[in-house]
């Protein structure tokens, strides 16, 4: 899974980084199901630290900013992502404009959530069983990906997370929220875990 912004030092590294909480947090034992969660940046600021109110704001959902360095998008992460979540319409449009196939399996956060939404879990594969989680997100993307022309946005801003750069940290900790929202029924899809509920063991 590779989230994309514009800078990969604010909104992506937060995307990212609640993936990686949530779905330890799901599944128990701090394991993330097999899936392998990313990110870039279409103008990225290659190493660089992640924005120091986005850490901040990392830090107050219990989520760990540690390590983290910032990447240019580069082909060779579309082409190994199995699915791309961007934070506006206009990232999407760069990552389907760079090719290799992505047009399928990309999309903005927001929309993405809006179409797992739609879809019956019963539908999925079970999380539980071995390599289920992985096999569960790739009959997830597929899914979502066939839904895509029914399910449209009210409108182009519904599909939108604003870039937080250079704000005050409040602006950081609503669009934490927003990204934590998003996030949620996608996670819950993905594990087949609600949020708060104890993990399969």
């Amino acid at each position: 899974m590779l989230h994309v912004s514009t800078g990969n030092v604010c909104r992506s590294p937060l995307t990212e980084r609640l993936t990686r909480h949530a779905l330890k947090e799901r599944l128990g034992d701090g394991r993330s199901g097999g899936i392998v969660v990313e990110s870039a940046g279409t103008w990225g600021h290659e190493g660089a630290p992640m924005e120091e109110h986005a850490a901040e704001v990392l830090l107050e959902h219990g989520a760990d900013p540690e390590g983290f360095r910032g990447r240019e998008l580069l082909d060779e992460h579309v082409i190994r992502a199995d699915l791309v979540l961007t934070a506006t319409r206009d990232h999407r449009a760069q990552v389907v404009s760079m090719g290799h196939s992505a047009g399928l399996r990309t999309f903005t956060l927001k929309e993405f959530t809006r179409l797992v939404r739609a879809i019956d879990a019963a539908t999925l594969p079970d999380p539980r069983s071995a390599e289920g989680v992985v096999e569960r997100a790739y009959a997830l993307v597929q899914a979502a990906a066939a839904l895509r022309g029914w399910l449209l946005a009210p409108s182009p801003e519904a599909d939108e997370i604003h870039d937080p750069y250079g704000a005050p940290i409040p602006y950081f900790r609503s669009v934490g929220d927003e990204i934590s929202k998003a996030l949620d029924p996608v996670v819950t899809a993905l594990t087949g875990v609600e949020a708060g509920s104890r993990p399969h063991r």
